[in-house]
């Protein structure tokens, strides 16, 4: 991927200081923490020693419309899971998106009992289960939050 200036030639930033220098970059991190927020994704604890924390990243996508042109602006926070122990935690998966093999058997059902097919994109979609495992995170972006104070 070729960069021209702070973004790449997808307009999409590569870094945190590069998404807080656009107007709506920082609209869509605020999408995206309002959410959190209000879904009550985490307790806010001190660091316990001893504890491996797992760290937090943004990730940015230009969601485009069939015909090419801009239909929103996408941040995510996701967990850096590749910090993770073996023995610890290293066989734990932490990812909200659904794997290849159940969208090929559902389409698998689709088609063979003929029912029509239609594709949605969910803003922000969030699982209401209880965790057996305490899972810390840092809160590596509260650089942003102090911004939007």
């Amino acid at each position: 991927m070729v960069r021209y200036g702070n973004f790449s030639a997808t307009g999409e930033p590569q870094s945190l200081s590069e998404a807080l220098g656009d107007a709506n970059w920082r609209c869509a991190m605020d999408q995206e923490y309002m959410a959190l927020q209000k879904n009550q994704t985490w307790h806010l604890v001190p660091p316990p020693p001893g504890k491996n924390i797992i760290d937090c990243k943004w990730v940015f996508r230009i969601k485009r419309k069939a015909d090419g042109s801009i239909d929103r602006y996408k941040a995510r926070l996701v967990a850096k899971g590749f910090k993770q122990r073996y023995g610890l935690d290293y066989e734990d998966t932490f990812s909200p998106v659904v794997k290849a093999a159940t969208i090929r058997l559902v389409l698998a059902i689709a088609i063979s009992r003929g029912w029509c097919l239609q594709q949605l994109d969910v803003q922000n979609a969030f699982l209401h289960g209880i965790l057996e495992a305490e899972i810390l995170c840092k809160l590596s972006f509260m650089i942003y939050v102090e911004t939007l104070l």
